[in-house]
């Protein structure tokens, strides 16, 4: 075996000693944990070859040492600091790392959350206080205050409803009092269903802060989730602007279409002719499946009250304008947890909403937790004042001069954050992506402290994650691998004509060919590609190179000597002259392989030195190695710990 198929053997699992971690040898002045060669075995060993545990156990270790030192002395010879060696690991860190960027245990997490709350729907009502005042300038304060004076109101047990009507900036609490209808997952951002979820029947909900303004809700009424209604629609859609006058004479047309229907005309062809919901009326009316919470309570509220399908709502009027909707069917909500369909249905939703955001969260914990987050400039007045001047170029106030670019904000870990950082954040991104201006300065301090906190997770992403540790440990170990072979064995023994000759003539007996045959094989990418270029090969060898090269793109032809053991689909038979194997089919992955004999030799021949060299090459690795082992077992004393081997045999 040479040195390469012994890596990939091994497959390193990583060189990163765990602190309390066993130590199963030691090799010169370094140790190698027994945690890191179990992984390495259990991951790598799937064949004992009917040895048992502690045989398997001993033999791999014997290979998984070797391999440890030619490791460790690659980078003792300082490899890992060339740079094709850093280059690769870089880039592979590169095209790895945002894989790792979330909490592990989210979608199994956020899954079971979801599914929890689609099981029941929740009657909510919303009140929203703007940070925008009515003559529509940015004011924080005046909506905090206003916020208090509600909270204060509802603590006395002021009606809900009459608050929304006071207080609620939404365009829609005229018309409905703060009622927002039922709700479910995936209904509202992550945010408001957290807060709502959490507020029991009857009561208000803590306030929810967004970018836009403050938020608070009430838990009005709780159901179980009637699942998905399948429905058919047709809208009689009110015109921007529409007057007194117009409304009515759209309100006649909904009340004779629905006499119409009563009277037995197809709801189709009226909804297909007559329905401003274009997408629906080309398809006779019929809508997507329906859940909680699509549409605005008063079209839900109607759609909800037909009770038998095929039944027919009566005109009914919304913003939008008048509505007649069919019920086609219900789908019961899915209340089984182990149902993939819909388990794989949540889990779509969850990486399309918000909620995935929430994976952030965990990062923010981790480097809070491990790292530590410590804020350093607690002076706000003079970091306004600051940021005024350098961002917006005002006047430098007197609370500012006592800062610099230099002036330290927070540290994370070791890492410190200054005022130049912070201005070249805050230069790009303290605006709004919609183009409506600047965001709150406490909203890019908190956005940037955050992208501090990823980006530093990012960077120092093997101090939080182990697998993402041991991927990186195993990739830059196996490259170093590589690189040593490649200067100890590999190139030596493909180099060293001399040598090889040598080595050649004193093994010469062993360089035979057993019996044999000149051979054309045919790989094929298809079995299908397979067979149609055996049947053309078979009705005319002599163009088998011809055949070949129409199908080049999947079929590689290669002519040379074979032993008989090599010939594929030979089985027993005896080979001759103008044999042709059939089709050996591969069925992990349909390629199909099959082969054309020119000549066939039954006896034993002496191979010459360019037929053996590949084999005299092998051997001549195999000499190297041993012989560097050697060198490298006298630097590097091997003392195994046979009591902690004995343990982990068991």
């Amino acid at each position: 075996m040479n040195g390469k198929n012994l890596y990939l053997l091994l497959l390193f699992c990583g060189s990163v000693l765990f602190s309390g971690a066993q130590t199963l040898f030691t090799y010169g002045s370094y140790q190698a944990s027994a945690k890191d060669f179990l992984r390495a075995y259990n991951k790598n060993n799937t064949s004992t070859n009917g040895l048992t545990k502690a045989q398997s156990m001993k033999a791999y270790l014997d290979l998984y040492i070797k391999s440890k030192l030619k490791v460790r002395e690659a980078y003792d010879r300082k490899y890992d600091t060339l740079q094709s060696i850093k280059s690769e690991v870089e880039n592979l860190r590169a095209q790895i790392a945002e894989g790792f960027m979330t909490d592990p245990e989210i979608i199994s997490r956020l899954s079971k959350e979801a599914f929890q709350r689609s099981q029941k729907n929740i009657r909510v009502a919303h009140i929203y206080i703007s940070f925008t005042n009515k003559e529509g300038r940015l004011d924080t304060a005046g909506a905090t205050q206003r916020k208090d004076e509600l909270l204060d109101r509802l603590k006395k047990g002021a009606d809900f409803r009459q608050l929304a009507l006071a207080f609620s900036d939404d365009p829609a609490v005229k018309a409905n009092g703060g009622e927002t209808g039922f709700i479910t997952a995936f209904t509202l951002p992550y945010e408001f269903e957290n807060a709502i979820y959490a507020t029991p029947v009857g009561k208000v909900s803590q306030v929810v802060r967004s970018r836009s303004g403050y938020h608070i809700f009430k838990n009005m009424e709780e159901r179980r989730s009637p699942g998905k209604i399948k429905a058919q629609q047709i809208l009689l859609a009110f015109p921007p602007g529409a007057d007194e006058a117009t409304k009515n004479q759209i309100a006649r047309l909904a009340d004779s279409l629905y006499k119409r229907l009563l009277a037995g005309d197809e709801f189709g062809p009226l909804a297909h002719t007559f329905s401003n919901d274009y997408i629906s009326a080309a398809n006779s009316g019929i809508m997507a499946d329906i859940s909680v919470g699509q549409y605005a309570p008063e079209f839900e509220k109607n759609l909800w009250s037909l009770t038998k399908d095929g039944q027919l709502s009566k005109p009914f009027q919304t913003t939008h304008g008048w509505h007649i909707v069919k019920r086609i069917s219900v789908k019961p909500q899915v209340t089984d947890a182990a149902n993939k369909d819909y388990q794989q249905e949540i889990q779509q939703k969850i990486m399309a909403d918000s909620r995935w955001k929430a994976s952030k969260d965990y990062i923010y914990k981790q480097v809070r937790e491990k790292a530590g987050v410590q804020v350093l400039l607690t002076n706000e007045e003079a970091f306004r004042a600051y940021s005024d001047s350098v961002l917006n170029r005002m006047p430098m106030r007197e609370a500012g001069k006592t800062l610099s670019t230099a002036s330290v904000v927070f540290t994370i870990g070791k890492d410190k954050y200054d005022l130049s950082a912070w201005q070249a954040y805050a230069s790009v991104y303290r605006f709004r992506q919609d183009g409506t201006g600047a965001k709150p300065h406490e909203q890019v301090r908190e956005e940037w402290l955050q992208y501090a906190m990823f980006e530093y997770y990012k960077k120092n992403l093997e101090a939080f994650n182990e697998e993402f540790r041991n991927q990186m440990a195993e990739f830059r170990d196996g490259n170093l691998f590589f690189e040593i072979m490649q200067q100890e064995v590999w190139t030596k023994a493909q180099t060293d004509t001399t040598a090889l000759l040598a080595l050649y003539e004193k093994n010469k007996k062993n360089y035979t060919w057993q019996q044999s045959a000149d051979v054309v094989i045919f790989f094929c990418a298809e079995q299908a590609i397979a067979q149609t270029v055996y049947e053309k090969v078979k009705a005319s060898p002599a163009e088998w190179r011809k055949v070949a090269d129409m199908y080049s793109e999947k079929v590689l032809a290669d002519s040379s000597r074979y032993e008989w053991a090599q010939i594929p689909n030979l089985n027993k038979m005896i080979p001759r002259a103008g044999m042709l194997t059939t089709p050996l089919v591969n069925q992990t992955d349909n390629t199909a392989s099959f082969a054309y004999i020119f000549n066939a030799y039954p006896q034993l021949l002496q191979r010459s030195y360019s037929e053996a060299k590949g084999l005299v090459i092998n051997d001549y690795q195999a000499v190297l190695e041993k012989q560097w082992e050697e060198v490298l077992s006298r630097k590097y004393p091997v003392v195994v710990d046979q009591k902690v081997l004995a343990e982990i045999s068991r």
